[in-house]
């Protein structure tokens, strides 16, 4: 068997025995991060990125310690995706998707697409790319990042500031608008 027959086979190894030993304490992990006990997925993309990345590892930290910064970052990228995915898969876009409206499907769809454009609108430029390329597109932060010009830590940082401005042009009373309440 060859050298690179040899290293995969003990990366292969290695990458089992790490989840043997490591799958519960990520599980645990990223149930207290996330404060749910629906983790599954989450536990599964740190083991695929651990596969994928692998050879990376340079013995710099214990393993322990770098499969908890890959299961942080993956929750972290989860959240994100689920955010990005309520925002822009809600109840706007399934109006869009749907071809058989009743009068007041179609005027609230309208209205919510005028309501997210405006907001949009008022985001400053690199925000609104952004949220363009990432949000209405669905481009990978990678492509974002080339078109743009931007490192993709970049394109990262710009979403999620872009998310939070568009949240709070969204929702008036979190920028300190007017909140009705009944008196009585």
């Amino acid at each position: 068997m060859n050298k690179i027959g040899v290293k995969n086979v003990q990366n292969k190894q290695e990458i089992e025995r790490l989840f043997v030993q490591y799958k519960d304490d990520i599980y645990n992990y990223l149930v207290y991060y996330t404060g749910s006990m629906d983790v599954e997925d989450i536990v599964q993309d740190v083991f695929i990125k651990v596969i994928t990345h692998f050879d990376r590892f340079e013995n710099k930290s214990n393993r322990k310690t770098w499969l908890i910064s890959i299961a942080r970052h993956a929750a972290i990228d989860h959240y994100r995706k689920q955010k990005l995915k309520k925002l822009f898969s809600g109840k706007l876009l399934t109006s869009f998707l749907s071809t058989e409206k009743t009068p007041t499907e179609a005027l609230e769809a309208s209205e919510d697409a005028r309501e997210l454009y405006e907001a949009i609108s008022k985001l400053k430029q690199s925000y609104r790319e952004v949220l363009i390329l990432r949000g209405i597109q669905r481009l990978s932060g990678a492509e974002t990042a080339e078109i743009l010009g931007w490192s993709l830590t970049k394109v990262n940082v710009t979403m999620h500031r872009a998310l939070k401005q568009l949240e709070n042009e969204l929702n008036p009373v979190a920028k300190g608008g007017i909140q009705h309440e009944t008196f009585s």
